[in-house]
Order: C-alpha cells, then structure tokens, then sequence
C-alpha cells in the first residue's frame, strides 16, 4: 500500500529505541479507529518493538519491509 493512502507519517530516521515507538503511541492516539499510518526508522530494533506493539494494542501491522538500511511499516489502528 502507497504511503499516500496513510493519514499520518512519522519519520523515525536516526532516532533509536523507544523513540520510535513513542512517537508511534502518540500517532496512533490521535488517529480515528481505522485510519493508517507509515513509520519509517533506521533502528533495528523497531522490526521487533514494533510488531510487539501492534499486538499488544490490537493494531494491524499491514506491512512490515526492510529497504536497505531502512525499516518500513504500514499500520491500521484498531477499531474497538
């Protein structure tokens, strides 16, 4: 899915753990249930950090990509 189709974007790029994350929480509160959004980071740790935040909260991780040195993420925020 195209990163336009997202309503928010975070550029995580250069920031390490919880950064990333943290600036995930506070995305994802602010959206309506439903709406998407896309992280990019460059943090190995967010492949794991994130996943493990999705499920927790119940969030769809729609994509999870490395691109060279960089780690992409398409997430639904829930809907209940």
């Amino acid at each position: 899915m195209a990163e336009s189709e997202s309503t928010e974007h975070i550029d995580a790029i250069g920031l390490f753990c919880p950064e990333p994350v943290m600036l995930l929480h506070a995305a994802i509160r602010r959206l309506s249930p439903g709406a998407e959004l896309t992280l990019r980071a460059t943090d190995p740790s967010t492949r794991r950090d994130i996943t493990n935040f999705c499920q927790f909260l119940g969030h769809d991780l729609l994509v999870s990509e490395q691109q060279d040195e960089q780690f992409f993420f398409h997430i639904r925020k829930a809907v209940s």
